[in-house]
């Protein structure tokens, strides 16, 4: 399966903000998770990471400093603001709404496996 692009970068911000609620994180690290936690699905580049990561540092709800770890090379670690805490707050509640909506369209309560694929145009 593969997800399309409109919904990989609808979800990326609440994505990146729910990782770093974990804990401080580096580029890599945050590619990785996203591919643990969708089991594969997500394949995220760079190209799709960093842009965002800089843009959430622009907006004040990421913060970021340059680490070294004996033995490997220097690595920009990003962490939540306040602000980065209260965008996923907000993110939270939108995205609660969205899945609300959709469970109620979706036959089954959203249970994907009650939804007939076959003769849906």
């Amino acid at each position: 399966m593969k997800v399309t692009k409109d919904l990989v970068a609808a979800s990326a911000t609440p994505m990146v903000l729910g990782i770093l609620a974990e804990g401080e994180s580096y580029g890599y690290a945050i590619l990785r998770r996203i591919s643990e936690l969708s089991g594969g699905e997500l394949d995220w580049t760079e190209g799709l990471l960093y842009p965002l990561l800089h843009r959430l540092e622009r907006l004040g709800h990421v913060e970021s400093s340059w680490q070294s770890v004996k033995g490997e090379r220097r690595r920009k670690y990003y962490r939540l603001t306040d602000s980065g805490l209260a965008e996923l707050a907000e993110q939270r509640r939108q995205w609660a709404t969205v899945v609300e909506a959709l469970k109620q369209v979706w036959p089954g309560g959203g249970t994907l496996s009650a939804i007939p694929l076959e003769g849906m145009a």
